[in-house]
């Protein structure tokens, strides 16, 4: 059994935006074994056309992901929420190992259980070529500060 990952469903409008910035502190630390633990272990997820199911597989799949997208920073939004269900739009900036940078855009439709952890994760995610001079996302490896603005306040 796992230990609760409050806020717990059903979640309100405040509660859900506490969620979403958790997950996005969680992702942005760039930890595999850190993100997976807010999944339950059987957690399905579609991430692109890509299927992945339990925790071994969250881990394997983020750790080749953050190989890939380097210097990577992400900015989750709360779209929507109703009972154990949030949506949320992201988009995140990394470059690849030719120093080639991304915008990558996205939503996202989760599902929780009773304790807090999700229990499904549906992502659809597009890429966009990005010039280094047009990057927004800056702030050190790790959590965005509280004064950095979200996607709404930068237009995205």
């Amino acid at each position: 059994m796992s230990d609760p990952r409050p806020p717990l469903p059903p979640f309100t409008p405040e509660t859900a935006a506490i969620k979403v910035r958790l997950a996005e502190d969680g992702w942005n630390s760039r930890d595999p074994e850190r993100v997976a633990l807010a999944y339950t272990p059987d957690c399905r997820w579609r991430n692109r056309a890509t299927f992945i199911e339990g925790r071994a597989e969250i881990v394997r799949f983020l750790t080749d992901k953050w190989q890939r997208e380097q210097d990577y920073r992400l900015i989750k939004e709360l779209w929507a929420v109703s009972g154990d269900r949030i949506a949320v739009r992201f988009a995140y900036e990394w470059h690849d190992d030719s120093g080639n940078w991304f915008r990558s855009y996205g939503n996202e439709n989760w599902a929780f259980d009773a304790d807090g952890l999700m229990r499904q994760r549906i992502a659809s995610i597009n890429d966009l070529p990005n010039a280094a001079t047009d990057r927004l996302f800056f702030w050190p490896q790790g959590r965005r500060p509280d004064d950095h603005p979200g996607l709404s306040a930068l237009g995205l």
